[in-house]
């Protein structure tokens, strides 16, 4: 059988929407939103009918009826810790989303948005691996500081979605393989995929792991507390030093990979040394996942946008490849991932989850 699905996939700035018959994409728009229009909102929940109606603008301007969706699919935000898998948005998860439980970020608007128009056509509203997806394994939580227990806060959509595909490209199921994947982006995630499940991963959003273009990454900790109560910082200063001003923006004030690559490229020094940097430090990740594999290792998969640099790409593959062959699956694909998600749903290949 045949599914048509709208996806909803809501970012600071914009909104990325797409029309998917089965996994064949038919329509893609990405809407851009001003720092204006954007603005005149207090919290961004407040931007849920703002965002809607633009989307169902677009879609009719493009003649595009929402009557003919099987399912409305939303990308998933900062909810309690789940396993992995495609969700039904209830009312339960609505509530922990519009209340920010585990804080606030323009993903949350996913699953609001995909089930405000999903029941205006009597359809169900999913969202599929978000990033609190949480398989870690307990020896993999302990931090050091029992106040502060690592945390599951990762690319998990992307991640799975190029794990399973290297498994099928390959003739397996990924319940049966283990892979390290480092996805590549605004953030850094290296994940420990072992048979189907990530055993463990950095918290990419404001935690530990390897510096990217927006996050500081793990820093010195010590130093850390002493800048956080020199006197010369807010709350708000030092956190935005972790994630949005961290990594290339506070070298290299720029959060553009191209820019870096082209000046490292061109000969300038402190470029390529933060470039080198940035890939010494995921060298290390993977090196620390295969250690958490012990050492049985199918393949190593980078991912993400920066996947598309050769100079990155090449620095890391020169020092792991010694523990598995090196694949490379550019960019994201989370359109595609979440409309993958749901299809397998709705074809009873999987199981439908609860979010409680």
């Amino acid at each position: 059988m045949s599914y048509k699905l709208l996806i909803i996939n809501p970012g600071s700035t914009s909104t990325k929407i797409a029309v998917y018959e089965d996994e064949r994409e038919v329509f893609e728009e990405t809407l851009r939103h001003s720092s204006e229009e954007i603005g005149q909102f207090k919290h961004v929940v407040d931007q849920q009918n703002f965002r809607t109606e633009i989307i169902l603008e677009v879609l009719q301007d493009n003649k595009i009826d929402i009557k003919e969706m099987d399912a409305i699919v939303g990308r998933g935000g900062l909810l309690k810790p789940i396993l992995s898998g495609t969700y039904n948005v209830n009312d339960n998860m609505l509530k922990d989303l519009k209340e920010n439980v585990q804080g606030e970020h323009a993903s949350n608007l996913g699953a609001i948005i995909a089930n405000e128009i999903a029941s205006s056509i009597g359809k169900s509203a999913f969202i599929v691996d978000p990033v609190v997806v949480d398989e870690m394994e307990e020896v993999a939580r302990l931090s050091g500081m029992p106040e502060l227990p690592r945390k599951s806060i990762f690319h998990a959509l992307n991640q799975k979605a190029v794990a399973k595909r290297y498994a099928k490209e390959n003739s397996k199921n990924y319940e049966d393989i283990n892979v390290i994947v480092a996805h590549m982006g605004g953030g850094v995630s290296v994940g420990a995929h072992k048979k189907g499940k990530i055993v463990d991963v950095n918290n990419a959003l404001d935690g530990d792991g390897a510096f990217s273009p927006e996050r500081s990454g793990g820093v010195p900790v010590g130093d850390l507390a002493r800048m956080c109560f020199s006197g010369k910082y807010t709350l708000e200063e030092i956190l935005k030093k972790i994630t949005g001003k961290g990594g290339f923006v506070a070298y290299l004030d720029t959060n553009d990979g191209r820019v870096v690559r082209e000046a490292a490229l061109k000969g300038d020094p402190k470029s390529k040394l933060v470039n080198d940097s940035m890939g010494y430090q995921v060298a290390k990740d993977i090196g620390s996942a295969a250690a958490v594999l012990s050492g049985k290792v199918d393949a190593i998969i980078l991912t993400g946008g920066i996947a598309y640099e050769k100079i990155m790409v090449d620095f890391i593959r020169e020092k792991v490849e010694f523990i598995a062959p090196v694949i490379v699956y550019p960019g994201e694909d989370e359109m595609l991932a979440l409309a993958q998600g749901v299809i397998r749903v709705l074809n009873g290949d999987e199981e439908v989850r609860e979010y409680k």
